[in-house]
């Protein structure tokens, strides 16, 4: 019998509902999804946690499932020895006690862990598959930095978020090769933490239109006022956003009454796409999709789940994949490509909300052939808790 994949899992910390919680967890005790609870291929066998949150879990859950808990990330991939002693990596720089700079980016360590994780690889001569959650930095130039370090090393990189993998309703997926001409993404949450997620679930959509992704030349982040100015004005669809927002469920009255501090994202791709993101907070919670293909104009909304957060775990799964095969569900260069144009809309609404403009973000890639493992129902099923 083949032995099982031995991971190791590096976090920040871990706590209910964490990050290291929502996704480590279901390794050790199984994903609950919509055809049940599929047990884990794989093993959990050692951690590094560099903060012990005053409501930790990740201690006794540790014990319970006999991992050993390390004082450093070296001795969690080598077991304690000299040489790597694990076939793969879950990194989790989330959550935690880190400072914001001025930008309001908070400033997790996930260059600093990977560093590390590199550098066991590389003394090493052997490289595993490295999941990295959400985007890969607070800043371009180190996520641009882990992108080519992993490569260097052979490095099956894996990263980003759970929103592309959650339900959509009504289904939409579009073949390769779309003629997308404009897409819009809506969503709520902090500009940053949860922006992150808009941009992904709007990269996972747009990157499969004709000729593949180009990357972005421009970006640009508006709050306030300017943000319905711009609406008037055309720089955003008003008939995309209405598509977007028309099947979420928790809204109340009209956006621009309801929520007081709406933000936007524009974005320019290098092919004439034109792309935006709605933050409307107070107007919403959940997140939207939507897309104009040949004229017609198609919408969805995403849903996530709450407790036991069964959408991480069909984020977890496709790890597991990437852990079996050695091979990424889908490509590392969109959570890069989204990292950046992130990064870069921080950076406009710190300058007074002043265009960026971005030729470092030339990143071209193909989407996936394959679809990833994901849930094809409309809403989810009741699932049960872990």
């Amino acid at each position: 019998m083949e032995q099982r994949k031995k991971i190791a899992a590096v976090l920040t910390t871990y706590f209910p509902a964490s990050h290291g919680d929502v996704i480590i967890t279901k390794f050790l005790k199984g994903f609950p999804t919509d055809d049940g609870l599929i047990p884990p291929q794989v093993d959990i066998v050692s951690m590094y946690m560099d903060q012990i949150h005053e409501n930790d879990i990740g201690l006794g859950l540790a014990k319970e499932h006999g991992v050993k808990v390390y004082p450093s990330i070296r001795k969690a991939l080598t077991l304690g020895g000299r040489e790597l002693a694990v076939d793969g990596v879950i990194l989790i720089g989330e959550h935690g006690d880190y400072p914001y700079n001025e930008k309001d980016q908070q400033l997790y360590p996930r260059r600093f862990f990977l560093e590390q994780i590199c550098a066991v690889l590389a003394t090493s001569k052997r490289s595993v598959p490295v999941f990295c959650d959400k985007h890969l930095s607070y800043n371009w130039a180190d996520a641009y930095w882990m992108y080519k370090r992993a490569k260097s090393l052979n490095v099956p990189f894996m990263a980003g978020s759970s929103l592309p993998l959650g339900w959509r309703n009504p289904w939409l997926e579009y073949p390769l090769d779309t003629p997308i001409k404009e897409a819009i993404s809506v969503a709520h949450g902090g500009l940053e933490s949860y922006g992150f997620h808009a941009l992904e679930l709007l990269q996972c959509m747009v990157e499969r239109r004709n000729g593949g992704e180009t990357g972005i030349q421009r970006v640009q982040c508006l709050e306030g006022d300017e943000v319905w100015k711009a609406g008037d004005e055309g720089r955003w669809s008003r008939e995309l956003a209405k598509a977007a927002l028309i099947h979420i469920q928790d809204k109340k009255g009209e956006m621009e009454t309801q929520c007081k501090s709406p933000a936007a994202f524009l974005l320019d791709y290098a092919d004439g796409l034109k792309a935006s993101v709605l933050m409307l907070n107070g107007y919403m919670q959940g997140w939207g999709y939507a897309g104009r293909v040949n004229g017609q104009v198609q919408g969805m909304s995403v849903i996530l789940t709450g407790a036991p957060y069964a959408h991480f775990s069909y984020l977890g799964l496709n790890i597991q994949k990437l852990f079996l095969s050695g091979v990424p569900p889908y490509p590392v260069e969109r959570t890069l490509l989204v990292t950046g144009a992130l990064d870069a809309i921080m950076e406009s609404r710190y300058r007074s909300h002043i265009p960026i403009e971005t030729p470092y973000l030339n990143i071209k890639y193909s989407s996936y052939n394959e679809m990833p493992m994901r849930p094809l129902e409309p809403k989810p099923k009741i699932v049960s808790q872990i």
